[in-house]
């Protein structure tokens, strides 16, 4: 979905699909010329799956595709670039873990930390010596605790509740 359309712009269109009793099987990716930082955030916070630029070559995007519809999120190389950028120049802002944290286990608290790092479900089952299946299980019971629709979002929590920060390794 773009970014800039007209009637609607892309971010409300995804806003509004995943208001969605059902949005679960249905993944969004923006695609615009326009890879300013807000509009990166609004489409994460808005559920997009991915975020990539319009220079993006054919076989990139229906990687991206693929990665979204198996519930993984992907964003444009050159944004990620700059977005880490941003981060590692930000003062650190240690804080303590947020209280909506509370919920998970210690165990769902570790397998939300490898999400944040980017790790897929088989690399968070090697990491923690379990099988995928269970690594997959603590990925669902952590966004059905936490009212996450998909793996960005808890990416994004993570980020927001202080349990992980830029610049410092999220296990």
């Amino acid at each position: 979905m773009d970014i800039r359309m007209p009637g609607m712009d892309g971010l409300e269109a995804a806003r509004r699909i995943a208001a969605e009793e059902e949005p679960a099987a249905v993944k969004v990716v923006m695609l615009t010329t326009f890879d300013l930082d807000d509009y990166v955030y609004a489409a994460l916070r808005a559920s997009a799956a991915g975020f990539l630029v319009k220079d993006t070559e054919p076989a990139e995007l229906l990687h991206a595709v693929r990665v979204a519809a198996r519930g993984d999120a992907l964003i444009s190389p050159s944004v990620t670039r700059r977005l880490i950028a941003e981060f590692a120049d930000r003062p650190d802002r240690t804080r303590a873990p947020d209280r909506r944290l509370e919920v998970l286990t210690a165990r769902e608290g570790e397998v939300m930390r490898l999400i944040a790092a980017g790790r897929t479900n088989d690399e968070i089952a090697a990491e923690l010596v379990v099988s995928p299946l269970t690594a997959k299980t603590h990925v669902s019971r952590i966004m059905a605790k936490l009212g996450a629709r998909d793996r960005s979002q808890v990416v994004i929590m993570a980020y927001e509740y202080g349990m992980v920060s830029p610049g410092r390794p999220a296990d």
